[in-house]
This record gives C-alpha cells, sequence and structure tokens, in this order.
C-alpha cells in the first residue's frame, strides 16, 4: 500500500496518521495515494474520536518528491489523448488540489512532519498543515519551471507570503532551501532534533485529547516546543542569509525580462546561487511568464480563488506542448534539452499566457467542488 492509513489510541482521543508509504519513488503522489489520503481525512474530519492528524513521509530520503511525473507523462502521452481535452491527466490534479484544500480548511489540528525531499505536491502538502515541523536534513523547492509547469497546489499563496520577492524567486529559480531557511521565511514552524518521530507520536499518545479544536490546538503547540531542537547551531547553515538582500534588490521592478536579466547577469557567485541561474536560464519562458502573473493576481485572492486559478492553469498547461516536452527531457529521455514552445521571454505572445488565466469554473461546476 502506498499510503499507511493507522488510528493511534492515546489516554484519550486517537491521532489518525497518515504516511506516505513509497520510499522508491520518494513519496511521489499517485492519483490512487491522494484518494486514499483525501478519503482518509474525509473520514476522520467526522469521526469524534480522532483528535489529531499527523502527515509523514517513509524512508530516509523524503517526506515527497511531489506528483508522480511518470505517470502524468503516460497520461499525456496515451495515444488515445485528446489534446484539446486532457482528461486523464487533469484529473490527478484535480484530486491532488480537492486534497490540499481540505488540508488547508481541516476541522481539525494537522502535523506535518518534513525530512528529506520536501519539492512540488510534497511543498503543496507540508505547507497546508497547521503545524509544520521539519528535520536538519530538509530541502523545500518548488522547481516547476524546469519542466514547463509552474508552482500549482497553492503555491500562488503561501509564495506570496514570504519576504522580500523570494516568492517569485523560489519559482523562477526552483531555489532549494534547507530547514534553517525554510524557518527564517516562515516555510516551517519547528525544527526537531533528529529524524526520529517515534518519540514524539508516543509523546502525543500520552495526551488525553478533548476533541475540542481550540483546547487540542493549544495543548498540541505546547507539546510540540517541548520537542523543538534548541541547538540552532546544529542545522545547517542559510543560504537565505547570505543573498536574501540580493533576491530582493535583483528580483525588484515592474518588468519580468529586466528582473531575469539583472538574475543571470548579477555577479553573485556561491554555488547554491549559480544552481539557481542554471534552471533559471534552462527553464521554460511561458512558465516563467506563469509565475509572474500568477503571484500578482493571488495578492488579493481568497485560498478558494487561489486554488481555482491554478486549476485553469493546470488545465491550459496540459493542453499546450511544453509540460510534456519538459517531463520528456528532464525524466524520461533524460538529455536535459527541452525545446520549448518559445525560446525567449520576449517571443512568448500575450495571448498565450491569457489563455492560462481565464474562469473556467464556477461554484457550480469546479470539478474540485469547494466549500
Amino acid at each position: 500500500m502506498s499510503v499507511e492509513v493507522q488510528e493511534l489510541p492515546c489516554r484519550e482521543g486517537h491521532i489518525g496518521l497518515l504516511t506516505l508509504n513509497s520510499p522508491a519513488t520518494l513519496n511521489a503522489l499517485s492519483e490512487r495515494m491522494i484518494i486514499t489520503i483525501r478519503d482518509s481525512l474525509e473520514r476522520w474530519a467526522a469521526d469524534d474520536r480522532i483528535c489529531v492528524v499527523i502527515l509523514r513521509g517513509a524512508g530516509e530520503k523524503g517526506f515527497c518528491a511531489g506528483g508522480d511525473i511518470r505517470d502524468l507523462y503516460l497520461a499525456l502521452t496515451s495515444p488515445e489523448k485528446n489534446p484539446e481535452n486532457p482528461e486523464e491527466a487533469f484529473s490527478v490534479f484535480s484530486h491532488e488540489y480537492e486534497l490540499d484544500y481540505t488540508l488547508h480548511r481541516f476541522p481539525k489540528p494537522v502535523v506535518g512532519i518534513g525530512h528529506g525531499i520536501i519539492m512540488g505536491g510534497g511543498l503543496g502538502l507540508f505547507s497546508a498543515c497547521r503545524f509544520r515541523l521539519l528535520t536538519p536534513d530538509a530541502t523545500l523547492a518548488m522547481p516547476e519551471i524546469a519542466i514547463g509547469l509552474f508552482p500549482d497546489v497553492g503555491s500562488s499563496w503561501f509564495l506570496n507570503r514570504l519576504p522580500g520577492r523570494l516568492g517569485l524567486f523560489m519559482g523562477l529559480t526552483g531555489a532549494r532551501l534547507n530547514t534553517t531557511d525554510a524557518l527564517r521565511v516562515g516555510l516551517a514552524d519547528m525544527a526537531l532534533p533528529t529524524s526520529d518521530h517515534q518519540g514524539l507520536l508516543s509523546r502525543l499518545q500520552e495526551e488525553r485529547w478533548s476533541g475540542q479544536r481550540a483546547a487540542d490546538d493549544s495543548r498540541l503547540f505546547r507539546l510540540l516546543n517541548q520537542f523543538e531542537s534548541q541547538d540552532y547551531r546544529a542545522l545547517p547553515a542559510s543560504h537565505l542569509e547570505l543573498h536574501e538582500r540580493d533576491i530582493s534588490r535583483l528580483c525588484a521592478g515592474a518588468s519580468l525580462p529586466e528582473i531575469v536579466d539583472q538574475l543571470l547577469t548579477a555577479r553573485v557567485d556561491s554555488e547554491w546561487w549559480n544552481t539557481c541561474m542554471k534552471t533559471l536560464k534552462g527553464g521554460c519562458p511561458v512558465s516563467a511568464w506563469l509565475i509572474w502573473h500568477q503571484l500578482k493576481k493571488a495578492q488579493q485572492m481568497s485560498l478558494k480563488d487561489v486554488f481555482r486559478m491554478e486549476l485553469a492553469m493546470v488545465w491550459e498547461c496540459a493542453r499546450r506542448p511544453d509540460l510534456t516536452e519538459g517531463i520528456r527531457a528532464r525524466l524520461i529521455d533524460r538529455d536535459q534539452d527541452p525545446k520549448w514552445s518559445f525560446a525567449r521571454l520576449e517571443d512568448v505572445p500575450e495571448a498565450i499566457i491569457d489563455a492560462h488565466f481565464l474562469p473556467v469554473w464556477n461554484d457550480q461546476t469546479d470539478p474540485m467542488q469547494l466549500e
């Protein structure tokens, strides 16, 4: 089973424990896994015995590397695929968005325990949790520009809440943040001293949970603070501490081509920065424009409207050639030489970008059925 679903008894009440259990794929989310998690959450939301939910990943390498891109590629390239109506590929996204929105609004405290790789859809899941805990080895990123997509699954919501246009920088460069970075900018709440979850789970099972959200939330907050790593010197050095001023300065401005040029020509030298610039330089020009516009448009949007906007963007991305080509080049043939539909930012017509932001659904037709 790719998701292990457990109900752990406590002195009073129960903990719902969800473990992504596909270590060989870095716990990449298949449609079956997404539906299993969503169905478990729906059941637990109505179950008075379940007072707290914990979401974690199995294996040593990562919490979740995102969606199962190989499955997506098969859906995008199947002989039966209608380019104008990519329903099979879109179905996975629709279920994933429904799950993440459910997590954001879940009526009971949810604890996400992140370790190792936390990228793409994995960061979408993690960011939707009420309490976000990281182990010292975590790496967080939204690298979708490299495959012709955009930071999705609610990224317009959480990237916009980062300081100094860091959200734009992360989207354009796929920048990899470590645990110290994530704590510094609010992408995580606490650092755990080790990747051993059992001590934390055992301690939570010793509690008397009331089933009252506010009371359980407060109790959980106090308990988690007891487990937080107190020696921050043991955590990795922050990349952002060195580069956040450069990021704010270089990402300022009202012109995307100008900002990209400033970033690529800046005299900033570190291995971390150079990796970011390599991703930006090889990224999809259409994706860069989508990132620019999604963050601007989402500034005044509700969570529901952010999810609805992004799902419409996904629909258009699944119809266009860049996503298929990006996955082919990066993960299937691995030639690392995607042939994007437009070679430069300046070549992308406005109409191509505008088509991603058309109002596709309303409350009656929304495939996520958001409430």
